[in-house]
């Protein structure tokens, strides 16, 4: 697989039905909101328009964003069929459209091209134009999504979406307001206006939450902390910790501000979720540190405070590196001229332990765990370096702390 150039546009057309259907409803919440106004409504109306927004908001917070998109716990099929409801309730696509988008937002954050919703295309775009538009991601293609493509929920939600998306969005506040018989207030503002300040809750974190608010954890891209933010969208506004992407939490400290998490971990309490993760605590206490000393003295003396190449490594050559990966069956790649082995880390990459393995050394002999021989091309090592850093992945300061943990060698050859 050769890089792919990050200076060509993406083919992008205007999504009509999309736009349409957009426009069409935060109009029809205007209409409808005044011929039927708050002083016309029930508490019992205005109750049901909060609870269906908390659901559909919490589902892509905890499900679409952190359970599919990052893989940050499991749950068992009764809470996912809940989350799938819950979601298509918000009107903002199906888990998979949803996840896969989300991904390649983490994969190139803030990338003019690659990101979705890139920030440095302005607030306006990144908060909701890019919804304007069918856009053809010539790097969608490198996504991991073997994980949705196999679960039987996110399956069936997504060849049924838009039945499900109507349903659940207006017909059933519709069926929930007549037992007070108030069925067209329900549509009104539990259907048309939920759907509305549902969109731009969501659509916050991706503008807002990468234009204003604190940096403590890293400045390589735009994501921002927001107290107030974080109020407003469950917890996502602690958006700087998206550093830390697989992290269940996106406010990993007590006294942080995050629904979405306490959601988690009380579903975790029930047994109902499951392989909690957490990023690893020495990484956050870095993280922290190395802002703080940015704050003070420049990057050169930074390397030099932290030790980042202190450390000398043996020279190997690559036969005999290919050599201790068959017969100690380890996991090593080759990254900017140094031999890491990965075997340890294999079950915590976000992306999953496929995309490592295929860009480690192999002999053309190596065979399958099946016996097979590898259908893998064994010269792909070659390409790690380009996978790491920014062909398959904008890797940031912890993936690259990881690595110099990992670093066994240098690599001999040229």
């Amino acid at each position: 697989m050769g890089e792919i150039s990050s200076s060509s546009n993406p083919k992008q057309t205007v999504w009509w039905e999309n736009a349409t259907f957009f426009v069409a409803v935060h109009l029809a919440a205007a209409v409808g909101i005044w011929h039927y106004p708050l002083r016309s409504t029930s508490w019992k109306t205005l109750l049901l328009t909060f609870v269906l927004y908390r659901i559909s908001t919490f589902s892509l917070t905890v499900g679409y964003h952190r359970l599919y998109s990052h893989k940050a716990f499991r749950v068992g099929p009764a809470v996912a069929t809940a989350i799938a409801l819950g979601g298509a309730s918000a009107c903002q696509g199906s888990i998979k459209w949803w996840a896969l988008r989300h991904r390649l937002h983490h994969r190139y954050t803030d990338d003019l091209v690659h990101d979705p919703y890139a920030a440095t295309r302005g607030m306006l775009w990144a908060h909701m134009g890019w919804i304007f538009y069918k856009t053809e991601y010539e790097r969608m293609a490198l996504l991991d999504r073997e994980d949705l493509d196999k679960d039987k929920v996110v399956s069936f939600q997504h060849r049924y979406y838009v039945p499900l998306a109507f349903f659940s969005a207006f017909i059933a506040p519709v069926l929930i307001g007549r037992l007070w018989g108030e069925g067209a207030g329900a549509f009104i503002w539990a259907g048309l206006f939920k759907s509305v300040i549902s969109w731009h809750s969501i659509f916050l974190i991706n503008s807002a939450a990468h234009w204003n608010g604190v940096q403590p954890y890293s400045d390589e891209d735009t994501s921002r902390t927001n107290l107030i933010l974080a109020i407003l969208t469950g917890g996502e506004g602690n958006h700087n910790f998206h550093a830390f992407p697989y992290d269940f939490r996106s406010g990993p400290t007590p006294l942080e501000w995050d629904p979405s998490k306490w959601i988690i971990m009380l579903l975790h309490a029930f047994g109902l979720a499951t392989n909690l993760r957490r990023a690893r605590q020495e990484d956050l206490n870095d993280a922290k540190q190395h802002m703080m000393l940015k704050a003070y003295i420049d990057n050169e003396s930074i390397e030099k405070l932290e030790g980042e190449h202190s450390v000398e490594h043996p020279s190997w050559t690559i036969e005999k590196a290919q050599e201790h990966a068959a017969s100690a069956a380890r996991c090593l790649v080759v990254i900017d001229g140094y031999i890491i082995d990965v075997t340890a880390y294999l079950k915590e990459h976000p992306g999953g332990a496929a995309i490592i393995r295929k860009y480690s050394l192999r002999k053309p002999q190596d065979k399958a765990k099946d016996g097979s021989h590898s259908d893998v091309d064994p010269e792909l090592w070659k390409q790690a370096t380009w996978a790491f850093s920014g062909g398959l992945n904008t890797h940031g300061r912890p993936a690259k702390r990881r690595l110099r943990e990992y670093t066994i060698a240098k690599l001999a050859e040229a």
